[in-house]
């Protein structure tokens, strides 16, 4: 999840995992999910029907230009928690049905009124939900963590070493040299037997196939 995303569960039900928790969010739910993190979605439909889901993207440049437009800072550092349940209300209902409304004509085709829409979208996320001003406007990179805990939780998320490098505050050349001391073998080589591992447990023990 490079950017924050504001999402709202049409119909069906999505679990997003990061490895060591499960996060589900049913029909006519919102939640707002931070930049930065490594996650699986599981998208279930419902019965006799089709999975539906909106997602809106909140790019670091979106964010900057609506920083400096309305004066609106993080003043403090942000906790740590990544996924936000955000309580159900007319404006953001409102607002969902707005983008389903323009999503069957061209008018997002406008660059203009996709800037407006996003705006609006920051400005009902502030309103429910105050707190998350520290998350939204913090452009800091991540800063540099235990490499041997992140590892170990992410490693079966199928990413780019320079993905994982940037996730656990380093350069690439950084996070070799760092991998390499603290395990002993390359990035590529413990990646590739840490999933062989996975894998074969899966079969043979669980009984699954991919």
């Amino acid at each position: 999840m490079p950017d924050h995303v504001l999402s709202y569960q049409i119909t069906g039900t999505s679990i997003l995992s990061d490895g060591n928790s499960q996060y589900e969010s049913g029909e006519g739910t919102f939640r707002f999910i931070r930049r930065n993190q490594l996650l699986k979605f599981s998208k279930h439909p419902p019965a006799n029907g089709e999975y539906q889901s909106l997602s809106i993207f909140f790019t670091q440049e979106t964010l900057k230009s609506f920083s400096l437009a309305y004066e609106v800072l993080s003043e403090q550092k942000p906790h740590e928690q990544f996924i936000f349940s955000l309580q159900t209300n007319s404006l953001l209902e409102s607002y969902v049905n707005s983008l389903l409304t323009y999503r069957q004509s061209t008018i997002l085709e406008n660059a203009q009124m996709v800037d407006i829409k996003l705006y609006e979208g920051i400005l009902l996320i502030l309103q429910t939900n105050p707190a998350l001003k520290d998350i939204l406007f913090d452009f800091n990179d991540p800063h540099k963590i235990d490499l041997e805990s992140f590892m170990n939780k992410n490693y079966h998320f199928n990413v780019h070493l320079e993905r994982f490098a940037y996730l656990t505050g380093r350069s690439l050349a950084t996070f070799k040299r760092d991998f390499e001391k603290v395990f002993g073998v390359s990035p590529r080589h413990w990646l590739q037997q840490k999933r062989l591992k996975e894998a074969y447990y899966l079969i043979h023990e669980k009984g699954k196939i991919a």
